[in-house]
């Protein structure tokens, strides 16, 4: 078995599970489907294998109907992964007003290929936030580099599971005395795994390694914590820096979402 295959097979086991999704507040099953409910009105819907079912039409319309009947959700995302045998979802889930988003790339690999010392430019800084002014000016920082409209949504969202203490950190990179790029780290309770999550960063500050050296520092933290293996759904910005690392893409995903 190749590097790619194991840890393919190591992601399908150990994160398409209820560790995939630990800052849930509710979770109910409906067949092989597992409905997400998350703060901020978020609705979520994942599975480890759909097992080539020929009622996928029925399982979307089911799945829909459950989020429909709560009245603080406002988006629901459908997870796809690449390598699943799932014939005619992509039709349904169209169907049932679902859009899909642009694919990512499913990274994984050891963490000690990212946890490299970086030269940071003069001037930048990393640290852990945890304040709330902090993670607000962090959040509002990834929607203008994302070019979204400003939202107190994510910052919210955040907010509430850093006080449910489910391990997650939340990192920045500032310069010019201001917060210029962050990510997330996300320890993946019983698992080998951490993910690495939402990075994002300014424009004028990309290409000079602060994404790198914000990964790095990620990566350390994880590393202390006993964990081996790191995962990442990609963008084409920073799929290519996740390479040059040692990370493996192993499938992709496609986050197909229904808003109200």
């Amino acid at each position: 078995m190749t590097s790619k295959e194991q840890y393919l097979k190591a992601y399908d086991q150990q994160l398409r599970t209820d560790a995939e999704t630990p800052s849930a507040i509710d979770v109910t099953r409906l067949g092989p489907l597992r409905l997400v409910t998350f703060a901020g009105g978020r609705g979520f819907i994942t599975y480890q294998d759909l097992g080539g079912t020929h009622h996928i039409p029925t399982l979307v319309t089911t799945a829909l109907d459950h989020f429909r009947a709560i009245p603080e959700i406002s988006s629901v995302e459908w997870k796809t992964r690449g390598h699943d045998n799932a014939p005619g979802l992509h039709e349904a889930l169209i169907a049932h007003g679902f859009v899909p988003e642009d694919p990512e790339s499913i990274m994984i690999g050891p963490l000690e290929a990212l946890a490299q010392e970086v030269q940071l430019p003069a001037g930048v800084t990393l640290r852990k936030i945890e304040g709330e002014a902090d993670i607000r000016a962090m959040s509002a920082m990834a929607d203008e580099a994302f070019g979204d409209p400003t939202s107190t949504r994510m910052a919210d969202a955040l907010l509430a599971r850093l006080a449910r203490n489910d391990g997650m950190e939340l990192w920045v990179a500032e310069a010019d005395g201001r917060i210029v790029s962050c990510g997330r780290l996300e320890p993946v309770p019983g698992t080998d795994f951490a993910g690495i999550w939402g990075g994002s960063t300014l424009k004028a500050y990309r290409g000079r390694g602060i994404y790198r050296a914000l990964t790095a520092a990620r990566a350390r933290s994880a590393l202390a914590m006993g964990k081996t293996l790191v995962h990442s759904d990609s963008t084409e910005f920073s799929r290519p820096i996740l390479e040059r690392s040692g990370l493996l893409k192993v499938s992709t995903t496609i986050p197909y979402f229904w808003r109200r």
